[in-house]
């Protein structure tokens, strides 16, 4: 009996500490307050010529086949988000983007049925369960059509950031998120722009003219203020993944140059949280899309 007593008060003098530990009260406070929010998912998609099977063949899987695995993860963590909300506090909406549009009527006209919000009034199961069917469905079609067709016109990534981020993708009292499918280079012809050393583009050819592709590449960058031209305006309400980066096998520094563009980029918009990942198969991004989207940054 003398043992079994200071036995059992060690063990209450556990439990007692344990409860009131104060991180796993804040864990639980902000496990809850996140499965409450309402959240704002954006897609922005590159359909330049990094998709083309001819000019950036993967035997091992194609871009634009992983593109679509992206896609599909999106779409079912927001549908995992929705699952954990009551519906009367249902109030989300994804959608999706290029710019700029693409020729084809048909792909203007998926987009725009991509569109999609939720709220108390058409939260059924099965409403939420088509999202996810027609978001792997319809991009499909989206991406075998702009191959197909084989007129990659570029992506003006900084332009859609100048001029449409603010107003299509951020809204006040949600959770404003943008997901970019690109390779991490930026060009289209209708946007080139220089400002000193600052750029609305970057491609291989410009950073190997601009002497970064060598070990002191980054004193160079830092010392000199290469970078995007800064962007007018604050989006500290809005965070972004940016997913698919691809650089250029030639030049060793070539992702830390590009990443180094990004974000200086987004730091300058004073996007606060962000990740910039590599082009790397779905099942390898499967948990950092979700751990992004689902778990808000402190």
């Amino acid at each position: 009996m003398k043992k079994i007593l200071p036995l059992l008060f060690v063990l209450l003098f556990f439990v007692c500490s344990c409860k009131k530990d104060p991180d796993n009260t804040a864990k639980t406070v902000t496990i809850k307050k996140d499965a409450n929010e309402n959240y704002n998912i954006s897609l922005l998609l590159d359909l330049s010529d990094r998709i083309s099977l001819a000019k950036n063949p993967n035997l091992t899987m194609e871009y634009y086949q992983r593109d679509l695995g992206y896609i599909k993860s999106v779409a079912e963590t927001f549908t995992q988000h929705l699952k954990v909300k009551k519906i009367k506090q249902m109030d989300d909406k994804i959608q999706l983007f290029f710019n700029p549009e693409p020729l084809d009527p048909a792909i203007n006209s998926i987009s725009a049925s991509l569109k999609i919000a939720v709220d108390k009034n058409n939260a059924s199961k099965d409403f939420l369960n088509s999202i996810n069917k027609n978001y792997a469905a319809k991009t499909s079609k989206i991406y075998n059509s702009a191959i197909k067709d084989d007129n990659y016109i570029g992506s003006d990534i900084w332009i859609f950031f100048d001029t449409k981020v603010k107003d299509q993708c951020v809204e006040d009292k949600y959770r404003n998120i943008l997901i970019v499918l690109t390779d991490g280079y930026m060009f289209h012809e209708n946007t080139v722009v220089t400002e000193g050393k600052r750029t609305s583009y970057i491609t291989p050819e410009l950073i190997r003219k601009n002497g970064l592709n060598t070990q002191n590449w980054k004193k160079k960058f830092d010392e000199q203020d290469f970078g995007f031209i800064k962007i007018e305006g604050n989006l500290s309400n809005l965070e972004v993944l940016v997913l698919g980066i691809n650089p250029d096998k030639k030049n060793p520094y070539e992702e830390k140059v590009i990443k180094a563009y990004w974000t200086k980029w987004f730091a300058e918009m004073n996007i606060k949280h962000f990740e910039i990942k590599n082009a790397d198969l779905p099942s390898n991004m499967e948990k950092i899309i979700q751990d992004f989207i689902l778990k808000k940054p402190n």
